[in-house]
């Protein structure tokens, strides 16, 4: 488990602001139940437990200026 500052990607972040909008719509009109609240807790606790922790014990470069 990662504690502390995470290694910024531009890489990723560029990918995760461009490609999002069209590919969100799409799968949310033809997968139900897609994109709602808790849902990562139904299909995979596991992962959605870590990612809980995760989120909460590292920091984004981006905390910083916020």
């Amino acid at each position: 488990m990662k504690f502390g500052f995470r290694t910024p990607s531009l890489k990723r972040s560029l990918k995760a602001r461009t490609t999002g909008r069209a590919k969100k719509s799409v799968k949310k009109a033809l997968i139900p139940g897609y994109g709602k609240k808790g849902a990562g807790w139904v299909k995979n606790p596991k992962k959605a437990a870590y990612n809980k922790v995760y989120k909460k014990t590292s920091l984004s470069i981006w905390d910083l200026f916020n």
